[in-house]
């Protein structure tokens, strides 16, 4: 067998690597490289021109810059001042809720129960207050819830449910008290109540009659006599009614008006009358002329019992 032989032809050599220093020279000083950065920083240039041009020309004055920046300021601090308000709210709503805690878990809820039933029962609220009030649910407590209600929805600026919630405090105080009064303030509340608002002649004319029925004689014969004994026919009941306690003589009726009024002239005349023409003020003003013309009320009461025969 014949080999064959094969002739290998050599590459050509590699080139030999250049020193560092010309390389770096070499590129340094091509043309090529300088002539090519030019482009690039006139091409960003055009960019940046056209990225301000579509900028309104207000953006290159300085002043409307400052009052831009003034603006900022001023939503900066509108901001805070709603936040501190936010937080003073939250922190009054947890303070009417802190002022029932020293009564009793159960009556609480029972109380804001009675509440929400007197706000829903609408023309039947008084219905429902007599009948509460006959139940003995009417408590202070009663008054507290009403009065809560009352300051949220002040501090919300309410205007209907304030109206609605001072109406239905001022209904359950005076049940509270008429509950609790004695007989002859029962009395002067009743007579007060028999007032239309139009008609003083007829209303005093009817509360004379009412007294002439209420008050018992005062002559020697009828102090002995029940009431009703007729002491010019000599005709009537002679044994004395049992619930001789709920009498009302005339006297402690003039006694106990006459203080009544004492105390509310002295507390009127230490009020002061508040100026201007805001809602606060105004509503402040009828209360106080509300009171006056209810103690002119009284005041006419107080004489009609006095001169009374």
């Amino acid at each position: 067998m014949e080999a064959k032989v094969m002739r290998l032809r050599c590459a050509a050599p590699l080139p030999l690597p250049l020193p560092l220093s010309r390389t770096v020279t070499s590129v340094a000083l091509s043309p090529t490289c300088c002539n090519s950065s030019v482009p690039v920083v006139c091409r960003s240039k055009n960019v940046e021109e056209q990225d301000l041009y579509g900028l309104p020309k207000e953006f290159y004055d300085d002043e409307w810059q400052a009052r831009q920046r003034e603006k900022t300021k001023e939503l900066h601090r509108m901001r805070q001042e709603e936040d501190e308000e936010e937080e003073r709210k939250v922190d009054e709503y947890r303070e009417i809720g802190m002022r029932m805690k020293d009564y009793p878990e159960e009556d609480s809820r029972k109380a804001k129960k009675l509440v929400s039933s007197l706000i829903k029962s609408a023309e039947e609220v008084e219905e429902k207050i007599e009948e509460a009030a006959e139940k003995g649910e009417l408590t202070e407590l009663v008054l507290m819830v009403i009065w809560n209600r009352l300051d949220l929805a002040r501090r919300d600026d309410e205007k209907d449910a304030i109206r609605s919630l001072d109406l239905l405090y001022r209904r359950v105080e005076t049940e509270i008290l008429k509950r609790e009064a004695t007989p002859a303030m029962r009395l002067l509340n009743d007579l007060l109540n028999m007032h239309d608002g139009f008609d003083d002649e007829g209303w005093l004319k009817a509360c004379k009659k009412e007294m002439v029925d209420t008050f018992p004689r005062e002559d020697p014969f009828s102090i002995l006599a029940p009431s009703g004994f007729n002491i010019d026919a000599h005709d009537g009941p002679l044994r004395p009614p049992l619930e001789a306690d709920d009498v009302i003589l005339r006297v402690d009726f003039v006694r106990e008006v006459d203080a009544l009024l004492q105390e509310v002239r002295s507390e009127q005349s230490e009020a002061q009358s508040p100026q201007g023409l805001d809602p606060e003020a105004v509503a402040s003003r009828l209360k106080q002329q509300e009171k006056r013309q209810a103690i002119r009320q009284v005041e006419a009461l107080l004489d009609l019992a006095i001169s009374l025969k």
